[in-house]
């Protein structure tokens, strides 16, 4: 019998990390499943080990006196090829995987990104293996797969699950193998947990900032200055409670930094909470007891989009405006990109908007979200095909 691997896993710090894998377990009812992890302690202490089995992606030594080192090192020395010097690294974790097996891989992005080159290595190493494999849930930049190194390897893939549109109509020119579906944590169940003091359930904002995108923005600080100013409009316009809320914790990209800071900014006000840290699915209850939600974290965001909270995104790349254009038709008003902000005041206009159409946005997403949530399962019968 075929055994499922999930791999480009990069840890559950990220949360939209963990919730993804969450709800592909879920999805895929499959009781031989591994997650192949860069960060197994990380999801250990999430409690992804409950549910799957998991094992670390890259080995800490590698025997330099060994054939395979000197090879790779002389094509890094004299080609600047470091494929194969990389390569070496997940060899043992990928000997797991044999021929007919199945390989998701599950990093949503992934190939948005710089480091493109080391998942098509991965892919290569997989199929090498005999392992059929599908790409997970994923958003694409149109204009990677016009590249012909990318578009080749990306035809390679036995199946291309595409979360919105827009990266769905650019990869089903390249691998015809290709189906449009919702991303997987559309579908992750929250999980009740204690509010935090403060949080008036059904009369709060959330509000999620990310030092990525903070660092996409083409104006120093006016991401920041947007979410000051519009937490002051909450505090003078409003009586509604303002929650801070992290979504990745991880140390090179940890939400919680900009978001203490607002909170130091705002917390003698009374009015403004900061959420520590919890797994997904209670983040997940969290944002589900908000009245609004403003996020440039996209799994913070569907979390809020899947409970049919009125939602606002800072987004940074073609998964915000896919998905926002999928479920409302345009990303018009819905999103905001982070690289296009200009003036102090955005993010509280676009917050204005939200709350004059609170009523119409919530009976929207009531009446789309169980058919949108059915797509993040039709990719599990393809599976059992192949």
């Amino acid at each position: 019998m075929s055994k499922v691997f999930l791999y480009a896993h990069g840890g559950s710090g990220n949360h939209g990390c963990e919730a993804i894998v969450r709800s592909t377990v879920n999805i895929l009812e499959n009781e031989d499943l591994c997650l192949i992890s860069s960060r197994p302690d990380e999801d250990n202490l999430y409690g992804l080990n409950e549910i799957c089995k998991i094992i670390k992606d890259r080995v800490n030594f590698i025997n330099k006196l060994s054939f395979g080192f000197i090879k790779a090192y002389a094509s890094l020395k004299f080609k600047k090829d470091y494929i194969p010097m990389d390569k070496l690294w997940y060899v043992k974790a990928f000997s797991n995987v044999k021929k007919g097996d199945i390989a998701l891989s599950i990093g949503g992005d992934n190939y948005c990104y710089a480091d493109v080159k080391k998942y098509a290595m991965l892919h290569e190493m997989l199929k090498k293996r005999g392992a059929k494999t599908v790409l997970w849930g994923c958003s694409v930049e149109p204009k990677i797969t016009e590249e012909s190194e990318i578009a080749a390897d990306l035809a390679r893939y036995d199946l291309i699950a595409a979360r919105e549109t827009i990266s769905y109509e650019a990869l089903k020119k390249v691998n015809s193998n290709t189906i449009l579906v919702s991303d997987p944590a559309f579908v992750l169940q929250p999980k009740e947990c204690k509010l935090p003091d403060g949080f008036v359930s059904g009369n709060t904002v959330g509000l999620n900032l990310s030092p990525m995108a903070m660092d996409l923005e083409t104006q120093k600080g006016i991401a920041f200055e947007n979410y000051k100013k519009l937490i002051n409009y909450l505090i003078d316009k409003t009586d509604m409670q303002v929650a801070l809320i992290p979504h990745v914790v991880w140390e090179d990209g940890d939400d919680r930094i900009p978001l203490r800071k607002l909170y130091e900014e705002f917390k003698d006000t009374k009015r403004v909470i900061m959420v520590e840290d919890h797994t997904c699915r209670e983040l997940k209850y969290i944002i589900s007891k908000c009245r609004f939600f403003i996020g440039a974290r996209t799994h913070a965001t569907i979390a809020a989009y899947s409970s049919c909270v009125p939602t606002l995104v800072l987004g940074y790349s073609v998964k915000s405006r896919g998905i926002a254009r999928d479920l409302f038709g345009s990303e018009e008003n819905y999103v905001l990109p982070v690289q296009n902000l200009k003036c102090s005041d955005e993010l509280a206009k676009g917050f204005d908007w939200l709350m004059k159409n609170e009523l119409k946005i919530k009976e929207h997403l009531k009446n789309i979200m169980p058919e949108y949530k059915e797509k993040a399962v039709i990719a599990k019968d393809l599976l059992s095909k192949i």
